[in-house]
């Protein structure tokens, strides 16, 4: 329970929504899946590198003091002395190594570039809260969940199974990375004051809650626009606008996060924001397998 604990299961979709829309808007490009067990290993790989990248920031925050008692999220499994560091880190490394052999995997059937792409998501990974400059700290960490979460994880498991890009998954990899960049803004609008006290001054610190708020609202409202403009300029049919169903869930944490400042409401709002990225691409997901 307390290894589970520390993955952070709530941030999990992060991981999965990209590789299924991806591979699903490559089935619709090319009319079948050529690869099945290429997908497992961009599924399995993208989660590993998901929760290495989780407990990376578990150690590296509890060894920089940023993780107190006085923080309003889940408990830390480092800084509450659950784990020992040691462990913590070790259990890091295992984690990445088994993205590693997913990427290996997957150099082999698409070509040596996927191997490029799955070591800088490891490094980048690893280098958000940890390193001797870790970008995290300086407000650029939700820079790091768009470009790795979105753009190249999308664009990344299309190109597994293709071994092309198009407009389509283009499209749809900043819509699902504009949401799962929302995830981190809940994240760091729920610690901002914990960050500041402690100096790591997050997007959340440096622009103030007011705007990284609005910043969410920008994120979550941008994906729902702009998914009819990259199902146009796809050539695709328009199933994949189901994925338009999932607006009623972004109107709760949107209005949560407007008027609650107390840590289970926050909480509550970035477990709905990881549904509501689920529920979206899911939809999405469905849309995209009907226009096959």
């Amino acid at each position: 329970m307390i290894w589970v604990q520390a993955a952070r299961p709530r941030t999990l979709p992060a991981a999965i929504a990209p590789v299924l829309v991806g591979t699903a808007a490559a089935w619709q490009y090319a009319g079948h899946l050529p690869r099945w067990l290429a997908f497992v290993a961009a599924l399995v790989g993208s989660i590993f590198i998901q929760i290495g990248t989780n407990l990376a920031n578990d150690y590296s925050d509890a060894r920089r003091g940023a993780d107190t008692a006085d923080r309003l999220g889940p408990v830390r499994v480092t800084s509450a002395g659950l784990v020992t560091p040691r462990r913590v880190l070790t259990a890091t490394w295992v984690a990445f190594g088994v993205a590693v052999a997913c990427g290996i995997y997957l150099a082999v059937v698409a070509g040596w570039i996927i191997l490029v792409v799955g070591v800088a998501s490891i490094a980048a990974g690893i280098l958000y809260t940890g390193g001797p400059r870790p970008y995290g700290y300086a407000g650029l960490g939700e820079v790091f969940v768009f470009l790795f979460f979105g753009l190249v994880a999308v664009n990344g498991s299309f190109y597994v199974q293709t071994e092309e890009l198009a407009a389509l998954p283009l499209g749809l990899s900043i819509a699902i990375g504009f949401l799962a960049t929302a995830i981190l803004v809940v994240n760091n609008v729920r610690d901002l004051e914990t960050d500041r006290r402690a100096g790591k001054n997050t997007s959340a610190v440096r622009m103030g809650r007011a705007n990284a708020i609005n910043l969410y609202k920008l994120l979550v409202i941008g994906a729902f626009v702009l998914l009819p403009f990259t199902i146009w300029a796809g050539e695709c049919q328009w199933w994949p606008l189901l994925g338009l169903g999932a607006i009623p869930l972004a109107i709760k944490p949107i209005r949560v996060l407007e008027t609650r400042t107390d840590g289970p409401a926050l909480n509550k709002c970035l477990a709905a924001t990881g549904g509501l990225l689920a529920v979206y691409s899911l939809l999405v997901t469905i849309g995209l397998l009907i226009s096959v």
